[in-house]
């Protein structure tokens, strides 16, 4: 009946083929004006996976209750000194804030007037105490230089220093580091070149730590979901404050973006990067087997044409159905056009196969027709199966993508059997005068007839003894592998997660109380995966009343000096010129065994001496700016508070406690945050003891789950479903036997060659194994069918020129996301190809030796 009603079909469209043309054209116009006008991508990638799962309502509850921890944009500037780092943060956090269209907050998690001014108080004793012993030691120097910063001011506090050890107050060797840095840089700014110098190398005599010349800044931006990438506009406007601030390498200032957003937006700029080519390059490589395959331009045009309008009809049915495409989803475009175009050169082929024996063009299509229909419904309805299989998991990009993508495969049949005919009945295409198929092949389908038990048996040898490869079988659980390190954001970010200092994989716990989530610290403090735990009360800081008994003796000495209410009036520039020169005499003139260095300061401030007023204005700028804020930041050190929870800024109470009580535990891995099994490890650890944690190690494992989980389930429900269409339309079990464990068989061959070939499955290409069912299965079907209708030499039949060129079309489809830039997709189209070609040879090649002599065999020609 089925055959029937698909043969009538066919032949009704080409009886009225302007009249189907008429129809289609008009459904499609109607399609792609839905689509444009309704045309929309949801490019959230947390909507990606069910919120109803337990993992995610606890990561929605911890956005909830500390939103501007959600979806942000981490600012990385590096500095050539501390002063610039600091200068340049302080000046990008003004101008980032003039900008609510586009950005929503701004806080630095390392900095602010709170920690500026208590900052002393979170070292321990000695090291406060060391510190304010330098700088009481250097209370001279900036007495000198806070009352008069100026190029005459500096000239001044250098001189002490050589005076100092000639009165033999200070040694020489504490200053050779910090004293060669300055004539160097005044070497290089007075020769025009661009330098930097730390103040406080000056005043410490020891160079700064990494960790000083970095700051931080956590942008939460205004996002809209509604283009490629939400985040574009505010990551645009933070360069363009950064390059109008003047914040550029050249000057001593690299600011880079990273975070989740600044992620995820490049992650889609890099899918984009070389689409169009690679589109062009796949429309022209599929032209190209097409007309390998049909050998006619008619018929190309007929079939393009037919899967055009199918991809439109799929693009407007998918849009009416899910409301809004997702980064996942997307994709169906390229699947409908690798699997669609199956089904055309299935008929097509079939229809040169009816015109070579049959000059008539009508009754050849009506032949392929009802050659086709059967072959034709089973194959759409198996590959729909597959791809329908999705919609029930938790993965809702695969999910509304498996939606999508088995819809269009019913389009496809509908489009194939209706336009596809209607076209050709109008185009006409010539006659064929060649046999379609591959006679040469005849010796081997002969020769595979005869050996065919010794070939089963060493196929079935060759498996089985690549099943223990399957023990190497691997899942790349971290998504940064899947991203490509080119990029800013995931270089920056793999570069800060060297620095255990940076909690940029940890995990958060949200307790219902401070004091519930100060028993979890310390419950988690105990544990070997964790390197620490932290909450609010962890910025109170220990031994308050003695450090600040230190810092308060010391501001009593330093106060006076640095606070002058009568600072000297500035210089003019001989006044500044005689300064250099008498401090370039005083190192000269200096004893000791560093005179080396000594002479290059003097010669240094000789040589700025003698430069033009307008170069020696430029050097005091340079110098001077990073001296003022070091001045002030000292000021502020010295006037510090004792510190309590109820005396923190709100900003900081923010980020740790929310308005009805509940408070954060934030959790820091030990070991490295980029290895796997380290962060498994810490994730299982931090879960064990408090259950409701979350975070990005958390949600990188329980993902992973939830992925494979609802893969599984696909591949399960997909097995069934195919099974039960086969035993429907075959009605033998033995057939469906031979459709699908030649199916099963590619399935394990491919695991196999992924362990041979070093290709580990992720969260990208595992979308390769379902599609296995839903795509072999469609070649599995034409072969049983044709054996069942007494096909005696598969490989040299028409059959087989559909299969091979339909398999190539689908090949390049899948490999255009190969060449993808992304490696995710890259490693996705990999293994699409790779199965591809399993399911290709289990196809050709293996199932006609399984299934033998056909029931009824043609008599021969």
């Amino acid at each position: 009946m089925l055959e029937k009603a698909i043969a009538a079909i066919a032949k009704a469209c080409c009886r009225l083929p302007w009249l189907t043309l008429l129809v289609a054209s008009t459904i499609t116009l109607g399609a792609i004006a839905y689509t444009c006008e309704h045309f929309a991508i949801n490019t959230d990638t947390s909507a990606l996976i069910s919120s109803s799962l337990p993992w995610r309502q606890r990561e929605l509850r911890l956005d909830a209750a500390f939103p501007q921890r959600a979806d942000t944009i981490l600012v990385v500037l590096d500095g050539a000194t501390p002063e610039l780092a600091e200068a340049a943060t302080q000046a990008l956090v003004a101008a980032l804030l003039q900008k609510p269209e586009r950005i929503e907050a701004v806080y630095r998690p390392d900095g602010g007037a709170f920690f500026e001014k208590n900052g002393l108080l979170f070292l321990p004793v000695a090291e406060v105490q060391r510190a304010t012993e330098q700088l009481i030691r250097a209370q001279p120097f900036l007495g000198t230089l806070a009352a008069d910063p100026t190029l005459r001011g500096l000239a001044d506090a250098l001189a002490l220093i050589p005076r100092g050890v000639k009165e033999g107050q200070i040694g020489s060797d504490d200053f050779i580091t910090p004293l060669s840095r300055v004539s160097a840089t005044i070497e290089d700014l007075v020769n025009g070149r661009l330098a930097a110098f730390s103040w406080n190398e000056l005043m410490t005599g020891a160079a700064p730590a990494a960790n000083e010349l970095r700051r931080f800044i956590r942008v939460k931006p205004v996002l809209d979901y509604a283009v490629l990438e939400p985040g574009a506009a505010a990551s645009e406007t933070i360069r363009s404050s950064a390059a109008k601030l003047g914040l550029t390498p050249d000057r001593g200032i690299k600011v880079r973006l990273t975070g989740p957003v600044a992620i995820a937006d490049e992650e889609f700029s890099t899918l984009a990067d070389g689409a169009m080519l690679n589109i062009l390059l796949t429309m022209a490589v599929v032209l190209l087997v097409l007309w390998l395959a049909l050998r006619s331009g008619r018929i190309i045009l007929a079939v393009v044409l037919s899967l055009l309008a199918g991809l439109a009809l799929t693009a407007a049915i998918g849009l009416a159905m899910v409301g809004a495409f997702n980064p996942i989803s997307v994709a169906f475009a390229v699947l409908f056009v690798g699997i669609g175009v199956d089904f055309g050169i299935q008929l097509s082929v079939r229809y040169r196969r009816e015109r070579h024996a049959s000059t008539d063009l009508n009754a050849a299509l009506a032949a392929a027709a009802v050659g086709i229909a059967n072959p034709l419904a089973l194959a759409a309805a198996a590959t729909a199966a597959g791809f329908y299989a999705f919609v029930p998991t938790d993965y809702r990009g695969i999910a509304e993508l498996g939606l999508v993508a088995g819809t269009g495969m019913i389009v496809a049949f509908i489009t194939t059997i209706t336009l596809l005919p209607a076209l050709l009945t109008i185009l006409r295409p010539p006659p064929e005068s060649r046999e379609i198929g591959y006679r040469r092949l005849v010796p081997v389908d002969r020769f595979m007839a005869r050996h065919r038990i010794p070939i089963l048996l060493l196929t079935g040898a060759l498996v089985v003894a690549g099943l223990p490869l399957l023990n190497d079988l691997k899942f790349e659980f971290n998504p940064l592998s899947l991203r490509s390190a080119k990029v800013e954001s995931v270089a920056t970010l793999l570069e800060l997660m060297k620095d255990s200092a940076n909690t940029l994989n940890g995990a958060d716990v949200l307790a219902p109380s401070l004091n519930d989530a100060k028993a979890i610290e310390q419950r988690l403090e105990n544990l070997p995966e964790i390197s620490r735990a932290m909450t609010i009360a962890s910025f109170v800081p220990q031994n308050q009343d003695e450090k600040l008994a230190l810092i308060a003796d010391t501001a009593s000495l330093l106060r006076p000096t640095l606070e002058n209410s009568d600072p000297r009036p500035l210089p003019s520039d001989e006044e500044t010129k005689q300064a250099l020169i008498d401090a370039a005499q005083a190192f000269t003139e200096a004893p000791g065994g560093s005179n080396s260095t000594f002479n290059g300061v003097a010669a240094a401030l000789t040589k700025l001496a003698s430069t033009d007023p307008t170069r020696r204005a430029a050097v005091e700028r340079t110098l001077l700016d990073g001296l003022k804020l070091r001045l002030e930041q000292i000021r502020s050190a010295l006037r510090p508070e004792h510190v309590s929870i109820d005396r923190m800024p709100q900003d900081l109470l923010r980020e740790w406690v929310t308005a009805d009580g509940r408070a954060r535990v934030e959790v820091a891995p030990e070991g490295d945050q980029n290895d796997d099994e380290t962060m498994r490890r810490f994730a299982s650890a931090v879960l064990a003891v408090a259950p409701e944690a979350t975070g990005l190690p958390i949600l990188v494992q329980e993902s992973a789950k939830t992925i494979v989980r609802a893969f599984l389930q696909a591949a399960a429900l997909a097995l069934v479903s195919i099974t039960l269409i086969l035993f429907l339309a075959l009605r033998r079990a033995s057939d469906v036997l031979v459709t699908l464990v030649p199916l099963l068989l590619a399935g394990v061959v491919t695991l196999e060659l992924t362990v041979l070939l070093g290709l580990p499955l992720n969260f990208a290409n595992i979308i390769a194994l379902p599609l296995l069912l839903g795509v072999g299965v469609a070649f599995k079907i034409y072969y049983v069918l044709a054996w069942r209708g007494g096909e005696t030499s598969p490989l040299a039949s028409s059959l087989t020129r559909a299969v091979v060129f339909s398999a190539m079309t689908t090949a390049t489809a899948f490999a255009s996301l190969w060449l993808s830039n992304h490696p995710g997709t890259s490693s996705m189209g990999k293994l699409l190809c790779l199965s591809l070609v399993t399911t290709l040879a289990a196809a050709v090649l293996f199932q006609p030796i399984l299934m033998g002599p056909p029931p009824r065999p043609e008599p021969p020609s």
